[in-house]
């Protein structure tokens, strides 16, 4: 049956691919391909006091570049990470409360939640069991879907939309995404890689970053650094505004009044395209085809390959440089200047200062030629994936867990986007798309000509 299906399918593929194919002066005039503007921009589909992503300007109808700048509920993000550092504090749970809640909580406050996120990282009675453990997945994005649709069973009230309830909901989310991300890579490493298998709960006196670490480590064994490096991670893949596609499609399936799990899971199936989340993993990948085929002291090398990537001819032959450019930012992603900064001395430390320079020349070689297939001098950045990518190979993380370990960072900023959703907006997200089928009239299936070459039954 299942190879029948197949030569069918196949069988099919240009046929659709054609009857599919719409052609792009339909796109022309008033409609906004990709909800984009003609200059790039965004359309504007509503306003938010959770997130503001900030990199131009508009001014007599032009688009102006500034460098760009994140931030969350009014206070920019560099604020916050540097805040932390200076301090030696880890952040994230901070974060999530600012995002959750709409403002900064004082110390008892934040003591307060820190103990509700205790009780929080624990995941039902049994759920890893009968969850995770049963039906092991190879990709833990899809793993991470299933877990939150599975968590819509273990809640006495999982259609209540109040807000009280929704609430609660997240910020139970925010606490056990990190365990079910941990214990599905373990699980996934038991099964489907031969390794050994090592499940470990969350420690009480740990934040979040630390417990990860901890369980995601066969020997529970992580310093200081390595923590306080994944918790700037956490804090810095917090949340990036309502148009993000994974946090549009969480506010889009939110605004049908479906319940707190639906709309998460959809998120997370957004986020793992290697468009969008899984484009951290795709660097790497990138990466990996560049250290094997330049000499890393030879800028000429480096280039030759860089333009092999473009034209199609290497590396995943999808003609892209992964982590270069993006929607908002131009001049700067500020996530990526925090990471860069940051991430170097673990880069010295770890062994992987040769990496870390190979990856700012590939930065500072690959935007001119990306400039140059564009025909467009306009300015071009690096995005957050661009370093992320290494930040997490540098912290031990293996690649399958990068977009998983976004997703437990992102979850926050979900969730305030639900909760800002459904208490304020009050109707459902609903676009238009034109219709540009040419008028027909039913043919009785006598009369009618196949396309396919259909064996006799």
């Amino acid at each position: 049956m299942s190879n029948t299906l197949e030569k069918f399918a196949g069988s099919l593929g240009q046929l659709i691919r054609e009857e599919y194919l719409i052609g792009e002066e339909y796109y022309r005039g008033d409609v906004k391909k990709g909800l984009r503007n003609s200059d790039g921009t965004g359309v504007l589909a509503g306003v938010s006091k959770v997130g503001s992503v900030q990199g131009y300007f508009i001014q007599d109808g032009q688009r102006v570049s500034v460098p760009g700048r994140l931030y969350y509920r009014g206070i920019e993000l560099n604020e916050i990470v540097e805040a932390h550092r200076k301090a030696g504090t880890f952040g994230f749970e901070e974060v999530a409360y600012l995002l959750l809640f709409g403002y900064l909580p004082s110390k008892t406050e934040l003591d307060h939640f820190n103990e509700i996120m205790k009780r929080a990282r624990k995941l039902p009675d049994g759920f890893t069991e009968d969850m995770i453990m049963r039906h092991p997945s190879r990709d833990i994005m899809n793993k991470l879907a299933r877990s939150v649709l599975a968590l819509y069973s273990y809640d006495d009230n999982p259609d209540d939309t109040s807000v009280e309830n929704i609430l609660l909901q997240s910020i139970k989310l925010v606490g056990c995404f990190p365990s079910i991300v941990a214990n599905a890579y373990a699980v996934k490493r038991h099964y489907f890689q031969g390794g050994s298998l090592h499940i470990h709960f969350p420690e009480d006196n740990l934040s979040t970053a630390e417990n990860f670490l901890r369980m995601i480590r066969p020997d529970t064994q992580y310093t200081e650094e390595e923590a306080h490096l994944l918790d700037m991670m956490m804090m810095v893949h917090a949340e990036h505004g309502g148009g993000n596609n994974s946090t549009f499609v969480c506010r889009a399936i939110s605004s049908s009044g479906t319940d707190t799990y639906s709309a998460i899971a959809g998120a997370v199936g957004s986020l793992k395209g290697p468009l969008h989340g899984g484009a951290n993993a795709k660097v790497m990948e990138m990466f990996r085809y560049i250290k094997e085929n330049v000499d890393p002291h030879d800028d000429g090398s480096i280039t030759d390959y860089l333009n092999k990537l473009l034209d199609g001819e290497a590396g995943d032959r999808s003609g892209k440089i992964y982590g270069l450019g993006h929607a908002v930012y131009s001049i700067s992603d500020p996530r990526a200047v925090l990471l860069k900064k940051y991430a170097r001395h673990m880069a010295e430390i770890k062994g992987f200062a040769d990496d870390f320079t190979l990856l700012q020349k590939v930065e500072e070689l690959g935007i001119p030629l990306v400039q140059e297939r564009r025909h467009n001098d306009a300015p071009m950045c690096a995005n957050v994936d661009m370093y992320s990518g290494l930040v997490y190979t540098m912290l031990g993380i293996p690649s399958d867990v990068f977009t998983p370990l976004f997703a437990s960072a992102r979850i926050a900023g979900w969730c305030a986007n639900r909760l800002e959703e459904v208490i304020t907006c009050h109707r459902i997200i609903r676009p238009a798309y034109r219709a540009v089928t040419i008028e027909d009239h039913y043919v009785p299936i006598e009369e009618r000509i196949g396309k396919l070459n259909v064996p006799e039954a």
